[in-house]
């Protein structure tokens, strides 16, 4: 079996591309990155140090002219961050405003492309419950990843699976996994600005130092 992984550069991505490399061995991984305008391009950086750390194949997309339409905040030029809870945030909207349009959707189809291209039979990416719960990010449900597993499996002459082994816990859930697993959360970029430090106070850096204290221990990495 051979599986390419979703890598971000962030600390769900970085669990999942260990958990691929555990059950696979890293010969039989290949992890993909992609840039699509985002603020926090540091994330791409970080993506390749944690590929060559766990040694596997590197391979980077450029998406940026399917998302430059987009008035989502996470993308460059388009406005500052709530610096908010998703929680708040949703109380003014069904969705958060870093939300960038079915990005999951366009990511994991490219994937499946490319799995296809390199003999891989396997797409993994580390979607899991809190990003998903109230439709914070629609693209990381259950059910779409049920949905986009069934579309990559027919789509490709069913050769090749969907695999989001994060989808039924919790963020608190991920970091745990990823303590057993020894991921160098240090080498990970969550926050949604470009700074030298992350912020933390947008919503992802909420969640991940959250995630931290509910197992006890503290994010390696220094906030502002």
């Amino acid at each position: 079996m051979k599986a390419v992984v979703l890598l971000s550069g962030g600390l769900d991505s970085a669990t999942c591309l260990a958990r691929a490399v555990e059950k696979y061995g890293n010969e039989n991984v290949v992890a993909l990155n992609a840039y699509y305008g985002q603020k926090h391009a540091k994330e791409m950086e970080c993506a390749e140090n944690i590929a060559r750390h766990y040694g596997v194949r590197y391979l980077k997309m450029d998406l940026k002219e399917v998302m430059k339409y987009s008035d989502c905040t996470l993308l460059e030029g388009n406005g500052a961050i709530d610096k908010r809870s998703y929680a708040e945030q949703m109380e003014d909207s069904n969705t958060v405003s870093t939300y960038v349009p079915f990005r999951n959707g366009v990511l994991l189809s490219v994937a499946a492309a490319i799995a296809l291209s390199v003999g891989a039979n396997e797409v993994w990416y580390g979607a899991h419950q809190d990003d998903a719960a109230g439709s914070v990010y629609p693209d990381c449900s259950k059910k779409f990843a049920d949905y986009m597993n069934e579309a990559i499996y027919e789509g490709s002459g069913r050769r090749v699976k969907l695999c989001a082994p994060f989808i039924d816990i919790n963020k608190a859930g991920v970091v745990k996994e990823g303590l057993r697993l020894s991921v160098p959360y240090e080498m990970t970029w969550s926050c949604y600005e470009g700074g030298d430090k992350p912020c933390g106070r947008c919503g992802t850096c909420i969640d991940r130092i959250k995630a931290f204290k509910a197992n006890g221990k503290e994010d390696p990495l220094c906030y502002e």
